[in-house]
Order: structure tokens, then sequence, then C-alpha cells
């Protein structure tokens, strides 16, 4: 369907097949990277900034004008799986990456192919939850990228040569790298993947010019160090905590922030007694050395499978006194929107955000979730819907957005809850460990749904709410003229009034959306680019979609020439 549907919109666009003369290129430096979407033409950092904020000043595209909105080129991968990928656009051209560790260098006006490369993964890969991979990271003249099989491999961006290759960590060990890596200065930074086999989490920072590895930060710390005590037993040793998201960063203080996943095994706690230190929080790193400045933990002694990856923004709060406190907001899997003090992780305020929430009543004055032992996984099921779902009210694998204009959080919301299963877990390594499953989930009987809703960032109220038919695992983008991107399972990209909520623009992609927008301009001409395709585990369990195709595309608009 997406094939027969792209080849009738080359048709009518008359779109030209020659290819585009490669492009000039000047290194990408920590002066590029700092001033993040300011420079229109360019969109260098998963985040779009280190704020993480996935938003842009451009604003040709508008509430007047996006209704003309078409597409300029689509760029169709031939890759089956999803496409889960943030774009980066730099120097005219841009880097895709798609499943099973593919990348491509496109002419981002045209969608001329300009290189291709694809990494060869062992005949023994372990893959837990997809083959996808959600990007690259850029600095001087590489492109960097995570594999399946636990590499880092730095590419250059104007032929797709391998520069280096280093290895993370034994993927045989259930160890993989599936997020967008972030450069800062001369370090790449890249979390790991991999609770799901009891892998023991870790960030780690590379030097970008040779891939040496500089330092590493376990996610579950060892005997003697501080958190130990929170895990019974020696059940540290296969404790997870993956650190699969993509951090922020706050050049002021040099603080990396960097969020962490769920504790192995996932739904049976028995073995793990205590709070499980520190999965399901967020670390604030020294970015020299990767000491831990602060924790927070969301969920303590997760039993959910609520990973706590999803994104984190960093925005300036104004105070009674005129003075403004950074603050680390993030929408969480469990359900509840959090606002944290950057420079020392005190918990300012917390608020529910998806409709459905039964495993905790509530947030203490510290921000400790108060589970209820009622919504525990249960052996053959939960009798009662654990909400949210395994899954999470917003999953880390699909991008929320800021925007400093509205002072509105857009999340993208899944509401599907679950009967979750408690099992006997046992540790063979390099094979799940999962102690249990998300049981019965609310998809086929049509009672799951989605939500694109936006959120007072300094206090965390809904302000408005669009309904969809089913979960939103589509990436968000919000810019300056008045619009938030998104898409749907139904295959759908869709433009929102940022104010309002109004959808005031749509096209039929033919493929479920699970990609993250970005936008640039080029030769006076604003680009906004959307990844389709769906597929893989996520969209199993909420509810096969009505339009899943093989393939994955990039689709590219603008407005008429």
């Amino acid at each position: 369907m997406l094939r027969a549907a792209i080849s009738v919109l080359f048709a009518g666009l008359g779109l030209a097949a020659n290819a585009a003369e490669p492009l000039a290129t000047t290194p990408v430096t920590q002066a590029r990277l700092l001033r993040g979407t300011s420079n229109t033409a360019e969109w260098l950092l998963y985040g779009g900034n280190y704020n993480n904020w996935r938003f842009s000043p451009l604003q040709d595209v508008n509430r007047d004008t996006v209704g003309k909105m078409q597409a300029a080129w689509v760029f169709q991968t031939g890759v089956p799986g999803q496409l889960e990928a943030s774009p980066v656009v730099a120097d005219g051209v841009l880097f895709l990456t798609a499943a099973y560790n593919n990348v491509y260098a496109l002419d981002a006006v045209s969608g001329t192919t300009l290189w291709k490369y694809t990494h060869q993964l062992p005949a023994d890969i372990v893959i837990c939850c997809g083959p996808t991979n959600r990007g690259v990271a850029i600095s001087g003249d590489a492109v960097i990228m995570g594999t399946l099989d636990a590499h880092l491999v730095a590419l250059d961006r104007k032929t797709g040569k391998l520069l280096w290759n280093t290895e993370m960590a034994k993927h045989s060990d259930g160890f993989s790298a599936t997020s967008a890596p972030l450069v800062i200065d001369d370090l790449v930074f890249m979390g790991i993947a991999g609770g799901e086999y009891g892998a023991r989490g870790f960030v780690d920072a590379y030097e970008v010019k040779t891939g040496k590895h500089r330092w590493r930060r376990y996610t579950v710390p060892v005997a003697g160090e501080p958190g130990i005590e929170t895990w019974a037993g020696d059940s540290w040793k296969v404790g997870g905590g993956s650190a699969w998201g993509t951090g922020a960063y706050d050049p002021d203080s040099k603080t990396l922030y960097w969020a962490t996943g769920n504790p192995s095994p996932d739904w049976n706690g028995d073995t793990r007694a205590g709070d499980n230190l520190y999965s399901d929080s967020a670390l604030a790193l020294d970015v020299a050395t990767g000491e831990v400045k602060w924790h927070f933990q969301f969920t303590p002694h997760d039993v959910w499978d609520y990973d706590g990856t999803t994104g984190m923004f960093l925005i300036d709060t104004p105070q009674a006194d005129g003075s403004n406190v950074k603050t680390l907001l993030q929408p969480n899997r469990n359900g509840y929107l959090y606002a944290l003090d950057a420079s020392t992780g005190k918990f300012l305020h917390g608020k529910q955000y998806v409709d459905q929430l039964t495993w905790a009543t509530g947030l203490d004055v510290n921000g400790r979730a108060l589970a209820d032992p009622k919504f525990y996984p249960m052996p053959g099921g939960n009798p009662e819907w654990i909400c949210p779902g395994s899954i999470g009210g917003q999953n880390g694998a699909y991008t929320a957005a800021y925007s400093p204009a509205t002072k509105l959080v857009y999340v993208p919301v899944v509401e599907s809850c679950g009967k979750m299963e408690k099992q006997a877990a046992v540790f063979l390594n390099g094979t799940p460990f999962w102690g249990g499953g998300p049981g019965e989930m609310q998809a086929a009987d049509g009672s799951s749904y989605g939500h694109l809703s936006a959120y007072d960032a300094l206090t965390g109220e809904r302000k408005w709410s669009w309904k969809d038919e089913y979960p939103m695992v589509g990436g968000t983008l919000a810019t300056a003229g008045g619009l938030v991107f998104s898409g749907n399972q139904s295959g759908h990209v869709l433009a929102f009034d940022d104010t309002t909520g109004k959808v005031l623009w749509r096209f039929q992609t033919g493929s479920a959306v699970r990609g993250q927008p970005i936008t640039y301009k080029i030769g006076g001409r604003q680009y906004v680019a959307f990844g389709s395709g769906g597929g893989g585990l996520a969209i199993q369990i909420v509810g096969q979609p009505p339009l899943d195709t093989p393939g994955s595309a990039l689709l590219v608009f603008a407005l008429p020439p």
C-alpha cells in the first residue's frame, strides 16, 4: 500500500530523479551543538538542543499556512521493522537510521541518497524489543551510531566510510545499543540496553576521534557503594537498570542527565527486595568523570516494567522572588509528570498525566510513589486492571516536546492497562530474565486508546487533549509557528494548534507512525520530516493498527515553492 501511494505521489509532484551534487561540509563543533535549533538550517542533536526540547523557532509553516503543506520528497528505506529514529541534519545533508543498523546520508532538499552504511550483525544477535535504532550523533566529520550487538561505530559523514568500531559490551550477555548517542565537546555518551536479560546497566563516555573508552557509570551499585543496601543479597549482579534513552545536558554546571530503566527480573521482585537503586531513576552525572551528583527514583522496587527512560527536559522555572530554578521535567512511564530541581534532585511537584492510573495511590511530599499492593503482578495474572500497562503512559521510544513559547509539554500518551503476570525467575546468561510478562492487555476489545495532550510545565495541569482510537506511539515536535506535529498508528502524520489541540493538517503515510519528527530550513524553505513504519513488540501489545507494512519510509513536507 505504501509503495503504491508513494508512486502516485511522485507522479503527481513530478519530482526529478536526477542525483544532486554532494554538498560541502564544515566540521560540527561544540559551538554549533550549543546553538541547537537556533540555527534553523540544522537539527544536530536528538532532542534538537541539549535541553531536549524538540522545539524549533521556525514559523514559515504556521497555523495559517500548514494546511497548504505537501510532500516534497519521500525516501523508502527498503528495511522491514519499525522506524523510530530522529534524523540529524547538517550542511544540507540528512542522516537517517533504520532497523538493523542501516544509516543513510540523504540530500535534505531532494532526498537523493548520497551514501548508505549497513553494520554487519552477528548471526547469534540477541534482540529483546525489536531491531530498532533511534538515530546518530554528529561531531566533527563523523556520525556515530550504537548497534544491536552493543558496539559504537563512527562513520565519515562525507563518504560513510568506517572510522572506528568499539565494542561496548558482549552482545551474547544480552547487551545492545539502540538509542541515539549524545556528543559533548570531545566525548560521545551512550547508554546500554539489556535489562530484560539481567544485564547490569551503564552509561559510557568515549573519545569522539578514536572511540577510546573514557569512563563508565554503572546504574546498579556494587558491594561497598551507596545504594547496595537497596538490593537483597547479590541480586544486584543481575539487576538490570539499563539506560537506553538519550540524555540531556546543562553546559553551565557541566551536568549530564540520564534516565535508567527497570530492575531485573522485570515482573518478579521476590529475590531483589528493596528499592533497587538506581533503577527507574534520573541520574545527574559529572560530565568529566561520571560521578553521581544526585539521583531521584521514580518507581522504587519496580515490578511493573515501568522503565524510567522517557525523555527529560531542562527548563528555567520562575520563582516568587523573581529568580529562576533550573528544572528537570519528565513524563514518566509510570503515569506521573515529575518536576525536579535540576541542581539538587529535590522533588518540586508531580501530577498524574494519564487518564487511568491504579498501581499507586499518589506521590508523597518527597515524590515517592505510594504503590498499592493490590496491583502487584500475580501468578496467572492480576484479576484487576493495572494502569498504566507495561508499555507505560508514555514510552521512552517516543518523544514528548516542550515549547518555550507556550510553556507547555506535549506528550503522546498510551492508555492501555494490563493484568500483569508474575512467574518464577531463573537467570541464564544471555536469555530473557523476566519473571513474568504483561499478561492480558487492553487492546483488541477497543478499551485502549491514546491521546496527545498538553500539560503546563509549571504545574503539570492538563490544558488540552486530543483523543485517538489507538495508543499514541509517535514522537512530537513543537515550533514557534504555533504548531505541534506528531503521528498515529492509523498512519497519519498530524499538525495541531499548540494552544487548543485542534488538528489543522493531516496526511496518510500508509504505515503506522513511530518516528520522531524534525524540521529545518534550507534555501528559504522550511521542511518537516516524519518517519513512518510500524511493527515491533510495543504495537503488538497495544493493538495491531490497521495500516502496518513491512517497509519503512521518511516523508518530508514543505509549503509549495
